[in-house]
């Protein structure tokens, strides 16, 4: 639409990176504010638990409600997308969901928070998103392909890919998500500001879809469609990185520099930039470990907490909400297993 009504003097791709880049500072300086994590929602103390849990459903039913109204007013086009897609490959993800979702309680937190805490000082980060992005890549296109293809060829024909499909059950999941988004707020009542930003990280998923399906689609060269996330555009970003001049920036990488930008002006601006280490050999290892099974597994689920928590949920997809189920489930187990969860709980 914009680029029919208006000429700015850039094609598509650039002015899907700018606005990428926009999304992902909006983003990245909320969750450098809310510590805003999955992670830190499942594991840890009763009190963080609950309210990063509520700031966590926040977002998430903002996203699916911000996505309903988008949806009616024809502002997102996702037809043909691998979201609603009804051939549904189960196998590959619940073992990718597990997989993360075990990878990130070894790492102590999800790929987003990691790229926030990179941009303010984390170095054991850098190295996490550094191999993340490798397994990533080599699990899409490297030596780790061929056991993504064996997996993904067990597919099971569902009925339907999303619940948009069934008349009437879009509104009813939408409105459950808001009241539960609510009463975890009136139970665990965490502090206003960091609801709102909440209610900001969940509209980012929902401006994504709308950008890249409708914005700034162009019909006669059409790009991906695609929204905020981390496992593909940190595995994009890496490889445009060694071989630029053979590849081009994408939204996903401009998306993941924004979310750099955003977290270190936040963590700048609120003097929290602080660098770290590892501390021991061991913990290098435990995290490498994590490392590796996120990016394995945010291949295999089809996108991380992030990528099918928010954006893929928020079109009801029942494969990104298998994807997230399938995460959750793996951080429950994996963090009550005194040799894979620390001791210290709180999201670092």
């Amino acid at each position: 639409m914009l680029l029919e009504n208006f000429d700015w003097g850039y094609d598509a791709r650039t002015l899907q990176i700018f606005f990428a880049l926009g999304l992902g500072v909006v983003l990245g300086a909320a969750a450098q504010v809310t510590r805003f994590c999955l992670r830190r929602a499942i594991v840890g103390e009763a009190t963080d638990r609950g309210q990063a849990g509520a700031i966590w459903l926040t977002a998430f039913a903002t996203a699916l409600l911000g996505f309903l109204f988008a949806n009616m007013a024809g502002f997102v086009e996702l037809e043909g997308h691998r979201y609603l897609d009804a051939d549904v490959a189960v196998a590959a993800i619940l073992i990718g969901g597990l997989a993360f979702g075990a990878g990130m309680v070894l790492t102590r937190g999800c790929a987003s928070r990691l790229t926030v805490l990179a941009a303010t000082g984390n170095m054991r980060a850098v190295v996490v998103l550094t191999v993340f992005a490798l397994v990533a890549h080599a699990t899409l296109k490297g030596v780790l392909a061929p056991v993504r293809t064996t997996l993904s060829a067990f597919t099971t024909d569902l009925p339907f890919g999303t619940l948009y499909a069934i008349p009437f059950a879009a509104p009813v999941a939408v409105a459950l998500a808001v009241v539960a988004a609510v009463l975890m707020i009136r139970r665990h009542r965490p502090a206003i500001g960091h609801v709102i930003l909440g209610a900001v990280i969940g509209l980012v998923p929902v401006l994504g879809w709308a950008t890249t399906s409708f914005l700034l689609m162009d019909e006669f060269d059409p790009l991906a469609v695609q929204s905020a996330a981390f496992t593909l555009p940190w595995a994009d970003t890496l490889f445009w990185v060694i071989a630029s001049s053979a590849i081009p920036a994408g939204f996903g990488t401009g998306f993941i520099a924004g979310v750099l930008v955003g977290s270190f002006l936040s963590a700048t601006l609120r003097r929290e930039l602080s660098l770290q280490g590892f501390e021991g050999g061991n913990q290098m290892l435990r995290y490498i470990a994590g490392a590796g099974l996120m990016g394995f597994g945010g291949v295999l689920a089809g996108g991380c907490t992030i990528g099918a928590g928010l954006s893929g949920s928020a079109t009801l997809s029942l494969a990104a909400l298998l994807a997230l189920a399938s995460i959750v489930i793996g951080a429950t187990f994996a963090s009550r297993v005194p040799a894979i969860s620390p001791s210290g709980v709180t999201a670092s």
